[in-house]
């Protein structure tokens, strides 16, 4: 007999499609919701049952989570009439795993509370190859018996897991990592463009700069990417710019200079205007070559 508490998932883009998958193959029984109902099919070919709306996936679950793209898609799927907090059992822990500005989030606290069901925020770090392995970076806070309760599930999303406050500090910290990711993309594609101008080889330029003391993690993981010029989307300029977009009104509200963030923020929109904003954000390299017209040899 199968014990696992059954899941509501909601949400199945790039991310919450894999995510869910780890919890399927791992033998939880899942309903699932996703507002293109052609995308939970690799699911329910898995055995998961597809719900019709938001209120069918919470309705009898034991734990809910919801992986979705913005603020207003997690206001629609947590606070509305055919919503989470409407229909979901009191006592239910609520998982929210995007990334969202603080300030909704403490929004959907406030409600979560008055529905009583513990709230957990569990933004992740990790691209869906990473996903695909089981092995995120999660960052979660909210109530920690809460926590506790659903560490299973998150051990069986993520190969790392972090438990850092009872309020929104996952939000923060995810916004964060996010901010330095970004900006080392655009440090990384200036620097790549300068040595190119000087006659560098691509490839060798880049190895080099890896194995040297600036050679980060994400620029690791992003090796092979700008060596074969490969910058088909693991996470878009658009999706970035709407992060920076995030710790920026954050900040803003609070009176905190972010003058670094705010110029990359610009570089963003940039890459948008000029065509390249649906490509990886390590793409930027690829725009001031073109701002130079420098001629890539690879």
């Amino acid at each position: 007999m199968n014990t696992l508490p059954k899941i509501g998932w909601i949400g199945l883009g790039k991310m919450g499609l894999p995510m869910a998958g780890q919890l399927a193959g791992a033998g939880y029984p899942l309903t699932v919701f996703n507002r293109t109902a052609a995308k939970c099919a690799p699911l329910t070919e898995r055995g998961a049952e597809a719900a019709e709306t938001v209120a069918a996936a919470a309705s009898g679950a034991g734990i809910v989570i919801s992986m979705v793209s913005d603020d207003t898609a997690l206001e629609a799927v947590a606070l509305g009439a055919d919503g989470i907090f409407a229909n979901a059992e009191q006592g239910t822990p609520f998982i929210d795993m995007s990334t969202v500005s603080p300030a909704i989030s403490a929004n959907i606290a406030a409600a979560a509370a008055e529905a009583g069901l513990p709230y957990l925020r569990a933004p992740v770090s990790g691209s869906v190859a990473v996903a695909e392995q089981g092995a995120l970076v999660i960052l979660a806070s909210g109530p920690e018996s809460a926590f506790e309760q659903c560490r299973p599930v998150f051990e069986t999303i993520g190969g790392k897991i972090f438990y850092i406050g009872g309020d929104d500090q996952a939000r923060y910290l995810k916004l964060s990592i996010n901010i330095m990711v970004g900006i080392t993309s655009m440090m990384m594609g200036e620097a790549l463009a300068f040595g190119e101008s000087g006659g560098l080889d691509w490839r060798q330029m880049i190895d080099i700069i890896a194995a040297s003391a600036v050679g980060a993690p994400v620029i690791q993981y992003k090796l092979e990417t700008l060596k074969n010029r490969d910058f088909a989307p693991a996470f878009t300029a658009r999706q970035m710019a709407k992060d920076f977009d995030l710790a920026l009104s954050t900040a803003n509200a609070a009176n905190l200079p972010l003058p670094i963030t705010a110029l990359v923020r610009q570089h963003w929109s940039a890459m948008i205007g000029s065509g390249h904003g649906e490509r990886d954000y390590f793409a930027y390299v690829e725009m001031l070559e073109e701002m130079a017209g420098l001629k890539p040899k690879t």
